[in-house]
């Protein structure tokens, strides 16, 4: 029974898999045109009323798609599993329901270069890094984007166009704030809260790589004169192999070259 139990996970999982490969990539252009789509209908102006519809139809489609994958995903992970999907997939889930995380799925682009698939440090890291800056990038230009159409038409708002916008997601995200422009409306406010705990998970996790990158080079810098030390040059190069330099000198020059090392 438990075999037979165990092969029916194993085949759930295996669907589940290839589902995801055959999703990824149009998530990923969906989600892209989501990001398009909501950013022309917040900083064009006068736009053709079908055009405006054709682009409102976009934005609800993306997150029907979003949604129909979380929930098909959900269904093919074994049952004992469904909970543990949900939690260690938070991207996935709040991106059927919050329009930013929908924009952020095209960080799994980064995810389908063959180098960040490795399983090495440098690979891990690299994907780290790599992740973060999309993340960022994404992030702030998604979250100025809605702070702007959120806070445009109030006449106490600051943030009156999409530089100011940017401006003040970049000084926000990197925790410097310098208080000249900033959020009155309460979704603005929202927005604002969201790019906070959002820069600080950023930030903190790209400082961490960094340090941990810096840490591990020091580290091997350190054991490399360690092993010159415990193990020298004549002993390392197999008898019989030496330097071209020292196996094309003539025989005469051979004592001098000691000598000179002896000194």
């Amino acid at each position: 029974m438990s075999g037979t139990g165990g092969g029916e996970r194993d085949e759930e999982t295996a669907r589940r898999r290839a589902w995801e490969d055959r999703t990824t990539g149009p998530l990923v252009v969906l989600g892209i045109g989501f990001l398009v789509a909501y950013a022309t209908l917040v900083l064009a102006e006068a736009l053709p009323s079908w055009l405006v519809l054709t682009l409102q139809l976009l934005l609800i489609l993306s997150w029907a798609t979003f949604v129909v994958d979380v929930v098909v995903r959900w269904a093919l992970t074994p049952r004992g599993h469904r909970t543990a999907f949900l939690v260690h997939h938070p991207l996935d889930v709040l991106s059927a329901v919050l329009p930013v995380f929908r924009a952020l799925r095209v960080v799994s682009l980064v995810h389908r270069v063959r180098y960040f698939r490795g399983h090495g440090g440098d690979a891990f890291r690299a994907r780290i890094v790599s992740s973060m800056l999309v993340y960022a990038v994404v992030f702030i230009v998604f979250i100025a984007l809605a702070t702007l159409n959120a806070e445009r038409d109030d006449p106490r708002a600051t943030i009156q166009s999409f530089g100011d916008a940017i401006w003040w997601a970049c000084v926000t995200i990197a925790t410097v704030g310098y208080g000249d422009m900033y959020p009155v409306t309460v979704p603005g406010r929202i927005f604002a809260v969201m790019l906070m705990i959002g820069g600080i998970a950023i930030v903190g996790t790209a400082s961490a790589t960094i340090v941990s990158l810096f840490t591990e080079r020091l580290g091997q810098l350190r054991e490399h004169p360690r092993e010159e030390r415990e193990h020298p040059r004549e002993e390392r190069e197999p008898p019989g192999e030496r330097r071209p330099a020292d196996a094309g000198a003539a025989p005469d020059a051979v004592p001098l070259q000691d000598d000179l090392r002896r000194e």
